[in-house]
């Protein structure tokens, strides 16, 4: 790994937490490359891999709708930067009809060319939250 690695994963990383802490969604979407990879975990109506920032858009705005607009994610510690990676503690919540979630979990995202080009997710209780997001 060069430092130059490591600085551009950093300097993506810190945009990152600054564009998730303003809740700019613009922003965050700048930093996907075109040909994202998006591994969202569980056995719910949303996991699976998505490639493609229209599809992980897709994604994303079908959570908020499910939630109607409850949805909300927070990094909740210094990101950790290992060569084209870094990973983030996050802490997420959301509310369908009478069902409510909050868990914390780890974002882990992949750069490449200055731009995020794959991101894993992980949750801290995965059954609570594929039970949450089948919910009707």
């Amino acid at each position: 790994m060069t430092s130059t690695t490591t600085s551009t994963t950093s300097a993506v990383a810190g945009q990152y937490l600054s564009a998730m802490a303003a809740k700019d969604f613009a922003a965050l979407g700048s930093l996907f490359a075109e040909d994202i990879v998006w591994h969202q975990p569980g056995n719910n109506r949303f996991s699976g891999t998505l490639v493609g920032v229209p599809a992980v858009q897709e994604m994303i705005a079908a959570q908020m709708a499910f939630t109607q607009g409850t949805f909300d994610l927070v990094t909740t510690g210094a990101p950790m930067i290992n060569g084209d990676m870094f990973a983030v503690p996050v802490h997420f919540s959301a509310k369908h009809g009478d069902s409510e979630i909050s868990m914390d979990g780890f974002d882990v995202h992949r750069v490449s060319d200055g731009r995020i080009a794959e991101v894993w997710l992980f949750s801290d209780l995965q059954q609570g939250e594929d039970s949450f997001w089948d919910a009707e």
